[in-house]
């Protein structure tokens, strides 16, 4: 879980760094706008619809308009996120597993069932 969690720590930098967004800033626009647009993006894609994604790509725009200060948002955001996180200590759970469970290997787990049923295809194997 450890290596886990310091390679996604890793990546976050990284694209801090490259972005120049905060730390924060980009945990928020990666888990809170990037990945939900994928799994929108591959909801659509299911259901052949497009709806959604229009309906989430003007949520992100009008909430980017209304927020005054993003920085202090994703700070704010960034700690309630890992307050939730550190309430699975309550159970037994640390604060770096249940990132790694919660943020990493479930959406994993949906993305490749997703990605299953968008495109069927790729799963298939070829004789």
């Amino acid at each position: 879980m450890q290596s886990i969690f310091r390679f996604v720590y890793s990546i976050l930098q990284w694209l801090s760094e490259v972005s120049g967004f905060s730390y924060n800033e980009m945990n928020i626009i990666v888990f809170y706008i990037i990945m939900p647009f994928v799994y929108i993006f591959l909801a659509d894609k299911i259901w052949k619809k497009h709806f959604l994604k229009i309906i989430f790509g003007s949520f992100v725009l009008v909430s980017l308009l209304i927020i005054e200060d993003f920085s202090s948002f994703s700070d704010w955001l960034f700690r309630e996120s890992s307050d939730f996180l550190v309430s699975f200590q309550s159970v037994g759970i640390s604060y770096r597993d249940a990132s790694v469970v919660i943020c990493v290997l479930l959406p994993l787990i949906v993305f490749v069932v997703m990605i299953n049923y968008a495109y069927p295809k790729l799963f298939k194997s070829r004789k």
